[in-house]
């Protein structure tokens, strides 16, 4: 994958996402200023509506629509990229997922199976269907056209005039991650940040492959892929992203201090990259600037729900 693909990708997805907001902010106790970019107010809570888009946009869709297994934000873009575009749509989640995850989808529209377990079981019972029916699969994170989907968010944001020299980003599957890394090419260093508890990257960057993980803990819904995708651990090796771990304890003290100081309402997978540098998992160097991209704002349960 090059910066064309993703260049395509933008000029694809335009008429059909959210050009999101982007601020420097003081604060959540740290010495210095960091660039946030507000993904969470994009289409359905998260970043993933550009991947779902791009893919439903650059090939033909069968009859039988599509299928797509998801934490929940995924599955919620893709339900909602498909009504938009005039497709069906067969979405399956775990449980996990959580009531406001399953009742955004529900609202939206789809054909909504709830599946005992977790990502993964929910991934087993998408691919069954895909079998069944023909319906064509949007993968959450592990296919060309969703990555350079969600590489549009730091084309975006370079456009918008990033000067950060360093930007963290919360990793689940990976898609988000290596859709910045396709981007940038090491122009700018990309930190990898997982909770300790759902570590699909570390755990294939210290085995030397991706290996099946365990995933538990307070952003599991959003960040709990029990095996990293492909293409974002070869993107992750050949740039050399640094990969970082957080405790949810971490996490939900950056997500009440996004609440707190800037009223910005985040699920935990959104404050997972400001976790990193507000309970000095990743400590930047010296005249260092970094980048936080607040990747989702489905929160659980939904407060005015």
């Amino acid at each position: 994958m090059d910066r064309q693909d993703i260049d395509a990708a933008a000029a694809r997805i335009a008429p059909h996402v959210v050009r999101t907001p982007v601020m420097e902010v003081s604060g959540f106790g740290l010495p210095y200023a960091v660039e946030m970019k507000l993904e969470q107010v994009q289409h359905t809570g998260s970043f993933k509506a550009r991947g779902a888009f791009n893919t439903l946009l650059s090939c033909d869709v069968p009859g039988a629509g599509l299928v797509a297994a998801s934490g929940g934000n995924h599955g919620a873009a893709a339900a909602y990229a498909a009504r938009a575009l005039g497709h069906r749509a067969a979405i399956f989640v775990p449980e996990m997922a959580g009531p406001s995850k399953i009742a955004l989808i529900e609202r939206i529209g789809a054909d909504l199976h709830v599946v005992p377990g977790e990502y993964a079981n929910a991934l087993q019972a998408a691919q069954a269907h895909e079998a069944e029916t023909g319906a064509m699969q949007i993968h959450a994170y592990d296919s060309p056209a969703t990555v350079a989907g969600q590489g549009t968010c730091l084309r975006e944001w370079e456009d918008q005039g990033l000067v950060a020299d360093t930007v963290l980003i919360a990793v689940g599957g990976g898609g988000l991650i290596a859709g910045a890394l396709a981007w940038l090419r090491g122009a700018r260093k990309v930190v990898a940040v997982e909770p300790e508890t759902s570590c699909a990257l570390n755990a294939a960057l210290t085995a030397g492959e991706p290996v099946d993980v365990e995933v538990s803990g307070v952003a599991a819904n959003a960040l709990g892929a029990r095996r990293i995708g492909r293409i974002c651990f070869d993107l992750v090796r050949e740039f050399d992203s640094p990969s970082v771990l957080v405790r949810d304890a971490a996490i939900i003290a950056a997500q009440r201090a996004l609440w707190q100081e800037r009223r910005q309402l985040v699920e935990p997978a959104g404050a997972a990259a400001l976790a990193a540098l507000m309970s000095g998992a990743y400590v930047p160097a010296p005249g260092e600037r970094v980048a936080v991209l607040v990747c989702g704002g489905n929160i659980a349960p939904d407060p005015l729900g």
